[in-house]
């Protein structure tokens, strides 16, 4: 083969540091970009937090307006107004975590710590729980160590899904047989919560209902039906062949069944850690007498600037390590503030889109939803999809009519018979008042609903509708169905 050299020409986005971080900070949320600031006034000594105060003299103030103007003359990349390109940050940006820096010191550390232990539940672990009853209970030696290896096969739910293999190891471990170690599991199934080391949901309800007192309503046939019938038959449209098949009274069956329903599946539910999720908006909506407002909240995340004292202590022409240190300081501190700017200004841009084409909803609620794609707002600001989308992501919009997620204002079109478009979460929105106001005794189902909405001007198969319905979690007709009187 013949080797030879070509000249080629062609266009290349070259992704700079600057950019790479304006990129991620877009996408972050409001937690997530409060963690990234805290972090990056640790860091950075040129960063600090804006809060009025701390005005340094007339003349140092001079003279770091001065120096920073002779260093923003330099070489500083400048980071575009809106990101115009699609590109997956996490291939570019090997950044740090956003973690918070553990020092306890400061007192934001300490805010968001309290903040943590006042929303993690202070409930045991379902595990200790489950090995300080056993460490009480009366067990031979070969009984305590078969009761810890039943205990740690126990999933979070406070079940065991893999008994069969439990069991096999167990008897291969301590040659032991099947009543033998069916008589641990026993005692620990009399444990607390009432239900625990259940093998299958059956079992667990069946311990929880042995453990009511004789005389609990409904008690008997429960356990009659809870150990006989399949689950998924004792609810909805099929309690009334139940009851015909077992010829009982359907006063009856509903009592027993009221009593299943109020028995817990997940026996270890109640000791999983959680924490409480709280929504912060991003924009507020407001409206006046001039029409709709639109503003960021800022109390998300703190003002930040430049620290002048250390920016007057910058001379241009020394290359000592501490000037270097600083100098370098100081780009990642332009950096950073650019690429806040860029998210707010991206952000609040693509909220005012947003609004402007969901004015009605905002006056007539979901029935007015317009349609609106991701499309139409990046050709409206003249920015890529990718930037609205990461723009939208975990954001949310404070509005008179409650909060909601800046995706929820996006949805598919639909064409209607006079040539126009409606949105699919108006679609749904009437369905749901469709369905809300049908008679008991006759529920729509899918195709009437098609019907009812072709009335309406908007032309959609039944398959749809289906669609629509088990989105909004609504079953279908024949489940609806109730007698009247």
């Amino acid at each position: 083969m013949k080797q030879s050299l070509h000249l080629n020409l062609g266009q290349t986005l070259t992704m700079t540091p600057a950019l790479q971080q304006a990129i991620r900070m877009l996408q972050l949320s409001t937690l997530d970009l409060k963690s990234e600031i805290q972090e990056a006034l640790e860091s950075n000594v040129m960063l600090e937090a804006d809060d009025g105060h701390g005005e340094i003299d007339s003349n140092e103030a001079a003279e770091a307006r001065k120096s920073e103007r002779e260093q923003a003359s330099g070489k500083d990349s400048e980071i575009p107004e809106n990101l115009p390109v699609d590109a997956d940050w996490d291939d570019i940006y090997a950044g740090s975590s956003s973690a918070p820096s553990s020092s306890a010191s400061n007192s934001e550390d300490e805010d968001y710590w309290d903040y943590r232990q006042a929303n993690l539940s202070s409930t045991p672990d379902l595990h200790a729980h489950l090995v300080w009853q056993a460490d009480m209970h009366s067990f031979t030696t070969v009984q305590r160590a078969v009761a810890e290896v039943i205990i740690d096969a126990i999933d979070a739910n406070g079940l065991l899904p893999d008994w069969d293999d439990v069991a096999a190891r167990l008897a291969e471990e301590f040659d032991l047989d099947a009543p033998a170690i069916d008589g641990v599991l026993g005692e620990i199934q009399n444990f607390d919560p009432p239900g625990v080391a259940a093998r299958d949901l059956a079992e667990c309800l069946t311990i929880q209902l042995q453990g009511l007192p004789t005389d609990t309503p409904g008690r008997p046939l429960a356990l009659t039906l809870v150990e006989s019938e399949p689950l998924d038959q004792l609810a909805g449209p099929n309690l009334e062949a139940l009851a015909k098949r077992r010829s009982l009274a359907r006063r009856d069956l509903d009592q027993a069944i009221a009593l299943i329903q109020t028995l817990q599946p997940h026996p270890g539910e109640a000791f999983s850690q959680h924490e409480s999720n709280y929504v912060i908006p991003e924009v507020f909506v407001s409206r006046s007498s001039e029409g709709w407002h639109v503003a960021l909240n800022s109390d998300i995340a703190p003002k930040l600037r430049i620290n002048s004292q250390y920016l007057a202590l910058i001379k241009r022409a020394d290359k000592s390590a501490d000037q270097t240190t600083l100098k370098s300081h100081l780009q990642e501190a332009r950096f950073f503030l650019n690429s806040l700017k860029s998210r707010n200004d991206t952000l609040l841009e693509v909220a005012h889109c947003i609004v402007e084409a969901q004015r009605a909803f905002l006056e007539y609620g979901e029935e007015a939803m317009k349609p609106l794609v991701l499309r139409d707002v990046a050709e409206q600001l003249d920015i890529h999809e990718s930037t609205v989308s990461r723009a939208t992501a975990n954001k949310y919009m404070q509005t008179p009519r409650g909060i909601f997620e800046l995706k929820y204002f996006f949805s598919s079109h639909v064409s209607t018979t006079d040539g126009g478009s409606a949105s699919a979460t108006a679609i749904q929105a009437m369905i749901k008042r469709m369905v809300a106001t049908e008679a008991p005794n006759k529920p729509l189902s899918d195709s009437k609903l098609a019907e009812a909405l072709l009335d309406n001007g908007i032309r959609v198969a039944r398959r749809t509708v289906a669609k629509y319905r088990e989105a909004l979690s609504i079953p279908p007709s024949h489940e609806r169905r109730r007698k009247v009187g």
